[in-house]
């Protein structure tokens, strides 16, 4: 999506869209999946966790948090990961408001 053409969507449009794209690529699941999983890590934590070199692991945290899914906190010379819960409940409200939708159009197509 060009940058033009966002500003013909909703401001929920494209919210919804950045963080989708974030959620776009298996290793920033996989890490969204190990922050789950934790109550905080540093970023050498993921890198033993997956098969990624250091500053991939690093980019993907990057593009996690630009969206809002990851907030970090400076710790000594580190910064501890955690999911940021409010970009996730976004996320929840409007699949919740997509399945229930769905679950009124059952009759159609």
């Amino acid at each position: 999506m060009g940058a033009t053409k966002t500003g013909h969507f909703s401001n929920k449009q494209n919210e919804i869209a950045i963080i989708a794209k974030a959620l776009g690529h298996p290793a920033r699941i996989a890490i969204m999946d190990y922050l789950l999983k934790v109550e905080g890590c540093i970023c050498g934590d993921i890198v033993n966790e997956l098969p990624l070199a250091q500053p991939t692991v690093s980019q993907h945290l990057k593009e996690l948090k630009n969206a809002g899914l990851i907030k970090g906190s400076i710790e000594g010379n580190a910064i501890c990961y955690c999911i940021d819960e409010k970009t996730l409940a976004k996320l929840q409200a409007y699949f919740t408001g997509v399945h229930n939708k769905m679950e009124k159009k059952k009759n159609c197509c």
